[in-house]
This record gives C-alpha cells, structure tokens and sequence, in this order.
C-alpha cells in the first residue's frame, strides 16, 4: 500500500512539473512569435504610412469577434481569470476560464493585435495560458482542486513574468505577492518546485541576460534623493489613475458607449482601434506594441521622450483593456514608466536620467498592480543594477501608497470578481460529484 501511494505522489509530481515545464516553454515561445509580430507591423507601418489606419480598427474588430465568438474567456489580461478560478465551485465554472481552447485563442488574438499595432502586453496572456495547462493536467493526475489550483495560478503567474522579461525571481515574487492574495495557505514544496522549473525553463530557453540591458545608473549625491518622493507620488498617482480608468470603464462608462460596448462589441473595437491609431499618430508612432524599444532606449541610452509619450501611452493601453480583445498591461506599464521618468528629468534633472527613469518605472507599475515587493524586484533584474536598490525601495512603498489614493481596489482581484460573477450565471448545473 505505501509504495503505491508513493509511487501516484511521485507520478503526480512528475505531471505537475512536466506541466511547469511546458509553461515555461510556451512562454518564451509566444514571447519570441510577439516580438516577431511588432516587428513586421514596424516594417508595413514603414513601407506603407498608411498602414495602421486600416490595420488597427481591422485588428481589434477581428480580434474582438474571434474572442466574442470562438474563443470566449480569452479577453482581457488573463490573470483575473486565473484568480477568480480560485474561487469557483464546479469543474465546469473553471472550465469557461481555463482550457487548452482559451490558452490557444488568447495567444493567437495577442499575436494578431500586436500585428496590428495594439498597445499590449503577453505577460498576463501567459498567466492564463499556463493555468489553463495545469488545469487541463489535473485529470491526468488526478489531483486535488485546492492542490492544483494552488499550482496553476503560481507556476502561471512566475512563468509569464519571468519568461517574458527573463525575470525568474521576479516571476517568484509576483505569484506570492499578488496571486497568493487567494490562498489561505502559502504554498507547498511541491507547488514551489513547480514554479522554479517554469523560471529555470524560460532561463536556460532565453539565455542569461537583462530585459533592458545593463545600466550603471547611481544617486552618489545626497541631494538627489529629492527625486525619490518625486517619482513615487507622480508615478503611483498615475499608475492608480490607469488601474482606476480600466475598473471605471468596467460599470461607469456612459450608457450609449456602455451599450454600444454591450450590443455591438465589434463596431466599438473597431473604432478602438481607430482611435490607437490616431494616438499612434499623434505620439509619432511610439505607442505601438508593447513598449519594449521605447522603454528600453529611455534606460539604456538616456534617449529624449517623444513628447507626450507616457500619457499616449498610457491613453493606448486602456483603450485597447477596454476594446476588450486579449492582452496584457505590465510591458506597457514599464514603458509608461520610464517615459514618465524620463519627462520628470527633463523638466527637473536633479538626478541622472537613467536613475530617474527606473525609479518611476518602478513607481508606476507599483501603481498599476499595487504589487510593491514585485515592482523593485523586476526593475532590478531588468536592468541588472543594485546600485539603486535602496531608492527604488522607498520608490514602490511611496507609489503604493499614491495609487491607494485613486484607486482603493486592487486592480486584478477587483476584475476577477466580474470573472466569477460571469461564470457563476452561464454555469449549468453539475452532478454532485464534481
């Protein structure tokens, strides 16, 4: 009797992390397909001017008819998703959030956005794709729902963090940080053994290297921990503003817009789509895509901002959240960041502009996800620089906090609610067994 149980403990753990392992590895898959996307709409928008007028409103109508009727469940980030499958009672009612037709349809719809210049990111995308496999594992292993609703939503959440910015410890953190908000427990060897391989997956796939490159950026004078407040409250304000804008268009919009949103979810995506590319215009294309270049410049090099760049952005990014088509905000919240940095030493260089620009990327994307231990850890393995360990510390309480002061609901549990509700009303009634 003891070897069999050892013997379907050891088969278990044997699935969970070949499902941990897959994870990882359809991450950095998807993450090298999105940058392969950006870059062909980079080429078209070059070889012909007028391509993301057609393009975006095209894009995001396509996008939002494949996710209104083939692949429901797929909109949005995907980690709202993840959470609220927490909390649902029936194999079934997690079934219309997680599954191998949703993972599917979420990465092909980010892929066909990012083509047509959406403003979004694969991180949450990849969440969802990685609970959606433990999900689809737990039949074969015959695990328990706590255990591996408990797995999905940590070896999800560290794989799409760290495989899309090569972050593994990041990817750790932010699966404790914010998804574990729905435990009672923390987690078990077993769970955590699953979110180590899914970090080491994406590492030894990707290689050994920073998201933004290496900066030596430092505050060697006293007198430029000034900037320290500075870029805390500007960047948590903002970043709660964001968060706060996405929860309002979720029940407050204007009853015609609401309705149109409601009856004709195509036509509104379409001219979401319409309006990405007038702010793509407007910011001299800079606010296509995920941010990855322009942030990246703004750290590396110490580049100029396009003028207006972090609020076009930050403008881009809710309104293809609201659209309603697949994809997420934590790449584009980075590039927010930094160009909100980045503007601040122009108007202000009380300190580096490499330093300011990190600090208020952390800021606001502790803003955003009001995840302040995730927000330093990320910013730091990006960049590779502990030079500014200490400021950024201060920088993610402060911008923590400023975001609490516009928006008092945590964004992605705040969502899942709507998730729950959703599923909870199209479930149909299960046998007693499940």
């Amino acid at each position: 009797m003891e070897n069999t149980l050892a013997l379907q403990e050891w088969r278990r753990r044997l699935v969970f992390w070949g499902g941990a392992f897959a994870t990882g590895a359809i991450a950095v898959l998807f993450a090298e397909a999105s940058t392969y996307a950006m870059d062909l709409f980079k080429q078209l928008r070059i070889q012909h001017s007028w391509f993301p007028y057609v393009a975006a409103p095209a894009g995001l109508a396509l996008s939002a008819w494949l996710t209104q009727k083939v692949f429901v469940g797929a909109e949005g980030s995907g980690i709202p998703q993840a959470i609220a499958a927490l909390s649902l009672p029936t194999e079934q009612a997690r079934n219309r959030l997680l599954s191998m037709k949703i993972a599917a349809g979420k990465m092909f719809i980010c892929l066909l956005a990012l083509l047509t210049g959406a403003s979004i990111g694969r991180e949450g995308p990849t969440v969802q794709v990685g609970a959606s496999i433990m999900h689809f594992l737990r039949r074969a292993a015959r695990f328990s729902a706590a255990e591996i609703d408990r797995g999905l939503i940590l070896a999800g959440g560290a794989a799409g963090v760290a495989a899309a910015f090569n972050t593994p410890l990041a990817g750790v953190v932010f699966a404790i940080e914010e998804l574990s908000r729905s435990f009672e427990e923390r987690t078990s060897g077993t769970i955590l053994t699953a979110v180590i391989v899914a970090g080491v997956t994406s590492l030894a796939l990707i290689g050994n290297y920073t998201y933004f490159g290496v900066t030596n950026a430092v505050m060697s004078d006293p007198r430029m921990w000034l900037c320290v407040p500075v870029c805390g409250i500007v960047g948590g304000l903002l970043g709660g503003a964001f968060s706060q804008g996405i929860l309002l268009a979720s029940t407050s919009l204007p009853s015609s817009i609401a309705r149109l949103r409601r009856e004709r979810p195509v036509v509104f995506a379409a001219l979401c789509g319409a309006l990405i590319a007038l702010i793509g215009w407007l910011s001299a294309s800079s606010t296509y895509g995920t941010g990855y270049d322009e942030a990246k410049a703004l750290v590396q090099y110490d580049a100029l901002p396009a003028a207006g760049f972090a609020i076009y952005k930050l403008l881009a990014t809710l309104v293809c959240y609201v659209s309603g088509i697949p994809g997420g905000i934590f790449a584009p919240s980075l590039a927010v960041g930094a160009g909100i940095g980045a503007q601040l030493h122009v108007w202000w260089p009380v300190a580096p502009a490499g330093a300011m620009v990190l600090l208020s990327m952390a800021a606001y994307f502790a803003g955003v996800v009001q995840a302040p231990l995730t927000g330093l850890v990320i910013v730091t393995e990006m960049t590779g620089n502990s030079a500014l360990t200490l400021p950024l510390m201060a920088v993610v309480l402060i911008g923590r906090a400023a975001s609490a002061l516009v928006c008092r609901k945590p964004l992605y549990h705040t969502l899942a609610k709507g998730f729950m509700r959703s599923a909870a009303v199209d479930e149909v009634p299960t046998s007693a067994h499940d």
